[in-house]
């Protein structure tokens, strides 16, 4: 049996999992209330915890088949579920079959691109994402939200708000390459510029929340969209594994 400390250390990461599911529900219970920007913010806290209980595992060494898909379950509920629903209760409640549908879509391409990273997760470098990861896809919803509370005309431009939900879902099932900055050789050779916007996106962030959250995330997108089109021809056949699809039928052969 495993001692004490042991299990702890077992259990800790799936507590931030949980807690990250929690964070989902509770938003979709605010977002039914008409509270949203509570509902929101509380988004951005699940996507606090979704980043730190893959972290505490390989701290504690403690990854397991189990922890990873109670990671997707809570991911699907927190950054599929909930803001969709959000997006929908604030935006689209009042058009329909066309804001079910696109408030569907994000969700069901947010669960395409978690099924799609389990299946590829020993495939894909730890350099890049392939497509956009489901957190910042949440949060660019959650961003626009949030903008909307603080410059309610937004509401008005429903042609644009559902261009944008549906950008984004997209992207989430698309093969473009998002940097995820873990082996970064610009962030190594440049650490102290790194940590001062690090500090200064903070504060900034903690004094106008509404319009940071969702600027961060744009500014990420569409700076990796440029990457991405500049650097096409080295970056095109990143998550192309036909030579590895046409060993394995040669093997079943």
């Amino acid at each position: 049996m495993l001692n004490t400390p042991k299990r702890l250390a077992f259990f800790l990461p799936n507590t931030f999992t949980a807690l990250n599911m929690a964070c989902g529900f509770f938003s979709i219970i605010l977002g039914w209330r008409g509270e949203f920007y509570s509902a929101s913010m509380i988004l951005v806290l699940g996507a606090i915890f979704d980043s730190v209980d893959g972290r505490v595992a390989r701290m504690t060494h403690t990854q397991s088949a189990f922890g990873e898909q109670f990671d997707s379950i809570s991911d699907v509920v927190t950054f599929g579920v909930a803001p969709a629903f959000l997006v929908y209760n604030r935006f689209f409640s009042e058009l329909g079959r066309v804001g079910l549908i696109t408030s569907f879509i994000f969700l069901l391409c947010g669960a395409l691109r978690l099924a799609r990273f389990n299946a590829n997760i020993d495939k894909v470098s730890s350099d890049f994402f392939q497509g956009l990861p489901i957190p910042s896809g949440a949060l660019a919803v959650v961003g626009l939200v949030l903008f909307s509370i603080e410059y309610p005309i937004v509401k008005d431009f429903t042609p644009f708000l559902l261009f944008y939900v549906l950008f984004f879902a997209f992207l989430m099932i698309s093969n473009i390459p998002f940097n995820s900055f873990k082996n970064s050789e610009w962030v190594r050779s440049h650490k102290k510029r790194v940590l001062f916007m690090i500090f200064l996106t903070l504060i900034l962030t903690f004094v106008q929340e509404q319009i940071m959250i969702g600027l961060i995330i744009n500014v990420y997108v569409f700076a990796s969209l440029i990457y991405f089109i500049k650097n096409k021809g080295a970056l095109q056949e990143m998550f192309s594994w036909k030579n590895d699809e046409e060993d394995n039928e040669r093997e079943i052969e």
